[in-house]
């Protein structure tokens, strides 16, 4: 049976690697309208609350069911994988949008049922490498040094993207609706400390975990959301005169 799994699983990496190409053409193209792109007009919306829970609840539940059926046996290496995936995403799919002030705001119904179904398909095919990864099955694997590695550059993500997430949410702390500046934290070197945030995050996990599945995942996040963060940038410096002109995008000094 999990050779059968397996071969799905490989498939759906695959998939989901075509997927991250045609997404970074695709956003670059046109970013998704949400957020501040979305039409005031834009039909088959619902609200952004339900939404992102929707949109997020995948990981977490596809994860944690592939990986507790499947895993061929349980190992340290894998379970503290499986707990940092659950914090995050139980955080980006629960609390994260309890702690937003944008209850008028509204999310494309088409962006949620992508989001669902890739969110699925990705917490399947990283809860059956996680559990058959074979370095993963040996505690040794906390002694590699691309554990260490990616586990510094994953924690240096989370705590960024967690931080530029309150920085956000504060800029509405007064019932304020619209857009300002976001300063502060990463914000001071780049546009979008958010999404910086998000890709060292999946990066570090990637190394960490050192499976095809997790460096695909990590492709997909740089391809949906270095767009977004490009777009990001050129939106507050045409909306904001005074806005920083040293800040890049997404990587300080850079781009």
């Amino acid at each position: 049976m999990n050779n059968a799994i397996g071969v799905v699983q490989q498939g759906v990496v695959i998939l989901l690697a075509g997927l991250s190409v045609l997404t970074f053409f695709s956003t670059l193209k046109k970013v998704n309208p949400y957020g501040r792109y979305a039409a005031a007009d834009e039909k088959h919306t619902m609200a952004s609350r339900p939404g992102w829970l929707l949109f997020e609840s995948p990981q977490w539940w596809a994860f944690t069911v592939t990986y507790w059926s499947t895993a061929e046996a349980l190992s340290s290496p894998g379970l503290v994988l499986y707990a940092l995936w659950q914090c995050h995403y139980i955080y980006r799919g629960v609390f994260y949008p309890l702690r937003r002030n944008d209850h008028t705001k509204r999310f494309p119904i088409n962006t949620v049922i992508f989001g669902i179904l890739f969110n699925a398909l990705n917490g399947f095919a990283n809860g059956y490498a996680v559990g058959h990864a074979e370095h993963l099955m040996d505690p040794a694997w906390f002694a590699d040094p691309r554990f260490g590695l990616g586990l510094i550059i994953a924690a240096v993500g989370w705590i960024v993207n967690y931080q530029a997430d309150t920085i956000l949410i504060h800029l509405r702390s007064d019932g304020f609706t619209g857009y300002r500046i976001p300063r502060g934290g990463a914000f001071h070197w780049v546009s979008g400390a958010n999404y910086s945030g998000e890709i060292l995050l999946w990066t570090g996990w990637a190394i960490m975990s050192w499976t095809l599945a997790g460096f695909v995942f990590a492709l997909f996040t740089v391809s949906n959301l270095l767009p977004r963060a490009l777009s990001h940038h050129q939106w507050y410096l045409q909306h904001f005169p005074d806005y920083p002109r040293e800040r890049k995008a997404v990587i300080p000094w850079v781009l």
